[in-house]
């Protein structure tokens, strides 16, 4: 007797489809499983089997064979331990055919029978519907996510014996549909540091300001104490709220990395990883091929502080996925593709004692440390940061005032980059497109510059020798301007701005 269940693995940033077939015959009683199954899927065997018995239906006593196909695909995780079981209640005329058919089963089954949360569920269903399953049956932990997606029925299941009964026709399971989500509140006081917080920086608060509305990488350079990394933890707080796609995508990164199993992720991520982090923590990868910082940032942002101290392989693996917007993972048995459209957020001191150019300090460092310093951002890496903007030190007596618990400032300027990026969305059709993100073909396709700034962009570009890169970073961040003004046309002030925050 033979039996098949459908089931889907996550493999990357997508997934694929296992038909876990079963064969029962007569023998000495053991209980086999086949297919490329790793040590975890091999442990099912104890966990599948005392589920069976602890839920009340009995382990067949013959010989049973479990087969994961396709058989050269390597399976890792619990996620076939749900099917598995089903499998064996099929060989054993407990359930029949009619009762699985057409239908997707996925979790991780306890000892005593009920279900724990598995990663990867977004993974998991949009595989399914690509292959036409449209009932999926899922751990109910895991149904605030499933209710993401639409165009399909899912159930959640607790329990191996619930699940049983309501394929008997018996009980009636929870759907992600009914599932209501605890949204977080837009209007919410905003938790850690705001604009109305940091002293003076009006410069640097107005290039803050510009990049999140652009999603423009920006390095922040500046002595130590001037307020660089809270000026960045407060750009956490005037980051935009998520589109129903950003928040879908999201999401299912931090399923895949098991950082969210049940949750939905609501805000944008900030990520903020530690120098002495590693190229595969932060790029991603692992026997796993699992996602990094770069990915856990997409749609958010990275932030670096003091970037000349984490070491330049890191760096370095940093300029392809700035450009491309996505990573793709190289590993001996598999390879995958993970978005990483993130915004870099960077800070770093002048030199390495940090008070070059302060008036109140001397400086300690030779020329040969300042350049050797400086030289940690390779000419490439600089060439992907659109913006460049230096946190003056702020005097005591400002920093002595009272700060208060008003919030006008942070939250009109949030106003002012939610109206720059709602023109963005109008202008390019789409809410996963910024300035940033356009491509040269769609920075003549899509901006229009009067006459002068084309004028003065010229003479600039020759002047301080922009690359061809540099040369549109400038168009895409006066664009951004020009969004915040509610202007249509580039003019030529917002050029004049744009090229203050280049590099000489």
């Amino acid at each position: 007797m033979t039996s098949k269940i459908f089931s889907a693995i996550p493999y990357g940033f997508g997934g694929k489809m296992v038909e876990v077939e079963g064969d029962m015959n007569w023998g000495l009683p053991a209980f086999n499983i086949v297919g490329m199954a790793n040590k975890t899927i091999n442990e099912a065997k104890e966990r599948v089997r005392s589920a069976i018995v602890n839920s009340g239906f009995s382990f067949p006593d013959k010989k049973v064979t479990i087969s994961l196909a396709p058989a050269d695909l390597e399976k890792d995780g619990s996620y076939l331990d749900l099917p598995i079981a089903l499998s064996v209640l099929l060989l054993s005329g407990q359930l029949v055919k009619s009762d699985v058919t057409n239908r997707l089963f996925a979790g991780e089954l306890s000892l005593d029978g009920k279900l724990r949360p598995i990663r990867g569920v977004i993974n998991i269903i949009e595989t399914a519907k690509e292959a036409g399953i449209t009932e999926i049956y899922l751990p109910v932990k895991n149904l605030p996510q499933a209710s993401l997606m639409s165009d399909v029925t899912i159930y959640g299941v607790s329990s191996l014996q619930d699940l049983f009964l309501h394929l008997k026709n018996q009980l009636t399971l929870e759907t992600a549909s009914k599932v209501t989500p605890q949204l977080r509140n837009g209007k919410e006081t905003p938790t850690g540091p705001v604009l109305d917080h940091i002293r003076g920086q009006k410069i640097a608060k107005r290039a803050m300001q510009i990049a999140i509305a652009g999603h423009h990488n920006i390095l922040i350079s500046g002595p130590p104490g001037a307020g660089k990394t809270l000026l960045a933890k407060a750009a956490a707080n005037l980051l935009p709220e998520l589109t129903p796609e950003e928040k879908i995508s999201i999401t299912k990164i931090y399923s895949i990395a098991g950082m969210a199993t049940g949750d939905i992720i609501e805000k944008r991520p900030f990520r903020s990883p530690h120098h002495t982090a590693s190229a595969t923590s932060v790029i991603g990868g692992g026997s796993g091929a699992l996602p990094g910082e770069i990915s856990l940032a997409h749609r958010g942002v990275l932030f670096l502080d003091e970037v000349p101290e984490f070491p330049r392989s890191v760096l370095e693996a940093l300029r392809q996925p700035l450009e491309d917007r996505v990573i793709s993972i190289s590993r001996a048995n598999r390879k995958t593709t993970y978005p990483a459209d993130f915004m870099l957020i960077a800070t770093m001191n002048p030199c390495p004692c940090g008070y070059l150019g302060d008036p109140a300090h001397e400086c300690k460092c030779s020329m040969n440390q300042i350049q050797n310093y400086q030289k940690k951002l390779s000419g490439p890496l600089l060439d992907r940061i659109d913006m460049f903007v230096t946190a003056e030190k702020v005097e005591n007596v400002e920093l002595k005032k009272a700060i208060t618990d008003k919030t006008d400032e942070h939250f009109a300027v949030k106003n002012t980059i939610t109206g720059a990026i709602r023109r963005q969305m109008l202008r390019y059709g789409q809410g996963e497109i910024y300035n940033s993100s356009l491509s040269s073909f769609q920075v003549s396709k899509f901006l229009q510059m009067e006459t002068a700034a084309e004028k003065l962009l010229a003479q600039a570009s020759d002047k301080l020798g922009l690359s061809a890169r540099a040369y549109f970073k400038t168009i895409k961040v006066a664009r951004t301007i020009a969004d915040l003004e509610g202007t249509d046309v580039i003019l030529t002030k917002h050029i004049a701005e744009a090229l203050t925050y280049r590099k000489r």
